[in-house]
């Protein structure tokens, strides 16, 4: 069954551990070619909200929408069209990094995966590394490893978790090219971050979480971190 689908809408969406909210009555929109920052403090609710979106953990309450239809009415396929790229990298250390993508294809049921994952390594700058295991690798070469995993399958929805954690600037504007390319191919893009500078030259727009709440929607990313901080310090809803 093909899935496919143009916008993301999150309706109400709230979950709870025992007594704790992690998210209370979070909505909030996305549209294909749009990269959309979430903000906030630890434990503001963002993971908790990727991974609801990524079809891992169940809401307690509330909804999420992709093309108009919930993960349980469209079943399966969903998660064929959802890249996620979290805190763990998800690679295997002990294999190479051709190996690496050749099984995660497999796994996602790309057809020539060996094809696929050759050009992978090429989009990732590590076609002369291929054959390296990946334990030697740095973290900025790890981390582009670990996006190119997460977009074999041609997602139309990428979920990232702080993507740009301990890279260094090489690493950092060859993500930020990279995500770019993304956008203009119409992928829909939540990136959860607190680099805010990062933020400014790469987000369409952010949202700013605290304590479960969103917070602020911020629609111009310029200026960004005196906005934040100014909301974060206001503590309201606006």
């Amino acid at each position: 069954m093909s899935v496919d689908f143009l916008d993301l809408s999150i309706r109400e969406l709230s979950r709870n551990f025992g007594r704790r909210r992690a998210l209370s009555r979070v909505s909030l929109d996305c549209r294909a070619g749009e990269i959309v920052g979430l903000l906030g403090p630890n434990g503001a609710g963002k993971s908790t909200l990727l991974s609801i979106i990524s079809t891992l953990a169940a809401p307690s309450s509330g909804e999420v929408l992709y093309g108009g239809r919930t993960a349980r009415q469209i079943g399966a396929p969903v998660r064929s069209r959802i890249g996620v790229l979290s805190h763990d990298l998800h690679l295997y250390s002990e294999l190479t990094a051709i190996e690496n993508l050749v099984f995660f294809g497999r796994l996602y049921g790309v057809p020539d995966a060996q094809t696929v994952a050759a050009d992978a390594l090429r989009r990732a700058r590590l076609d002369e590394r291929g054959g390296d295991v990946v334990a030697g690798f740095s973290r900025g070469m790890r981390q582009r490893l670990a996006l190119e995993r997460a977009l074999l399958h041609s997602p139309r929805l990428l979920l990232l978790d702080e993507p740009f954690t301990g890279l260094d600037d090489a690493s950092t504007m060859a993500l930020i090219a990279r995500l770019r390319e993304l956008r203009t191919a119409g992928c829909i893009m939540l990136v959860a971050t607190h680099d805010l500078d990062v933020g400014e030259a790469v987000l369409d727009r952010a949202v700013i979480l605290q304590d479960g709440r969103l917070l602020a929607s911020e629609p111009d990313v310029r200026g960004l971190r005196k906005r934040y901080q100014d909301r974060l310090q206001a503590g309201a809803p606006s």
